[in-house]
């Protein structure tokens, strides 16, 4: 695809998505005060807010927004199967998982929460992670709708 059109994709989806993008940051906000610090990460086309001082740990995505409650996004996490005992599969990026996350977002924008909850919520059953595992092990299928 050609990098002006990619682009314009990009900015397009940041608008569909900018309700669930103001919910990030909102929350990212909140938590400022309590020693979460922000940055723009380009290759995940989102603002990330590390040390995001709620949650059970991880790090969980709004739209173009990333709360992590670590330091590095950069960190390796275990898959969603292999965290309910379904095998034994490979650690994964957490990064690269956050953002199949932000293009399912960009996609389906205001329609990813509902659809999100709908499918599972947080689970190894949503479909929606299975694909965020799945892009972070291959570089590929993270469409939620598609196997591959």
């Amino acid at each position: 695809m050609r990098p002006f059109l990619m682009r314009l994709l990009i900015v397009l989806g940041g608008l569909w998505t900018l309700p669930n993008t103001a919910i990030g940051l909102l929350l990212g906000a909140i938590g400022l005060p309590f020693g979460a610090h922000a940055h723009w990460r380009r290759r995940d086309l989102a603002l990330v807010f590390h040390r995001w001082p709620w949650g059970p740990g991880g790090a969980i995505t709004f739209g173009n927004v990333i709360l992590h409650t670590g330091d590095n996004l950069d960190s390796p996490c275990v898959t969603y199967a292999h965290r309910a005992g379904h095998g034994d599969e490979p650690a994964i990026m957490l990064a690269d998982h956050e953002r199949a996350h932000v293009y399912q977002y960009l996609v389906l924008g205001p329609l990813f929460l509902p659809l999100y909850l709908v499918f599972g919520g947080i689970s190894v059953r949503n479909r929606f992670e299975r694909a965020a595992d799945r892009y972070a092990r291959t570089g590929r299928g993270w469409w939620p709708f598609s196997e591959s």
